[in-house]
């Protein structure tokens, strides 16, 4: 298989990935708006959902994996041409891997707390809210959201920037591709005002900014499946 078919197949599988066990995660756990509730009813609902739901949270954090070898493989195709292009590749694959680790927390970590707040006495409750508060806070917002969705934005722009210059694809793609990825960058008011209650906040942003980074992979896919690089 040439190279350019194999970052496009990757593209779209990985967006897939990305996609659809998150649609599942909205259907059955009522993510993201589960994680604006009390902590006490986020572990209950968590441990209602069972086998099914940590395996759909694994799901959400793995299948998004055929990305990296699209991100590193494009980079490769590039990075003799646009020299930024390299380190763009970089921040993009550890933007991906902080962002999966942050979500295995919910197949190896949240089950645990859940199990313990649902048959645990009130110390125990006590306790197992503070926890899932830390880990949620450091694994999910500061390693994930923060940095993992910081990285995943500036790797968007600098490669729809040397998609631009190269004259590989329409330009409408890399137009499209800043849009979502302007728009993504407001996600972090939710971030911030985690810590500043008083800091704006932009709900719509979050999913508004990766519905239209998702659609961007998948049309970047297609688009490499009839394209040759030189």
């Amino acid at each position: 298989m040439k190279t350019e078919k194999f970052i496009g197949y990757s593209f779209i599988f990985g967006a897939f990935g990305v996609l659809v066990p998150y649609t599942m995660l909205t259907i059955i756990f009522n993510y993201p708006n589960i994680l604006r509730e009390e902590t006490g009813t986020i572990l209950t609902e968590f441990h209602k959902g069972g086998n099914r739901l940590i395996w759909t949270w694994w799901a959400f954090a793995i299948l998004g994996l055929p990305l990296l070898p699209a991100y590193v493989l494009l980079g490769q195709k590039l990075e003799q041409k646009y020299s930024f292009v390299r380190w763009a590749t970089v921040l993009g694959v550890v933007g991906l891997l902080v962002q999966m680790l942050g979500l295995l927390r919910w197949t190896f970590v949240v089950p645990v707390l859940s199990h313990s707040f649902v048959s645990g006495d009130e110390m125990t409750k006590a306790a197992s809210k503070v926890a899932f508060q830390v880990i949620h806070q450091y694994g999910g917002v500061v390693l994930g959201e923060h940095i993992g969705q910081l990285f995943t934005i500036v790797w968007t722009i600098k490669i729809a920037y040397a998609f631009a210059q190269f004259k590989i694809f329409p330009q409408w793609t890399s137009w499209m591709a800043y849009t979502g990825a302007l728009i993504y960058l407001q996600a972090q008011t939710e971030l911030f005002a985690t810590v500043i209650p008083e800091f704006p906040v932009i709900s719509w942003a979050g999913f508004a900014g990766s519905t239209i980074w998702i659609a961007w992979l998948i049309i970047i896919g297609i688009l490499f499946l009839n394209k040759k690089l030189e």
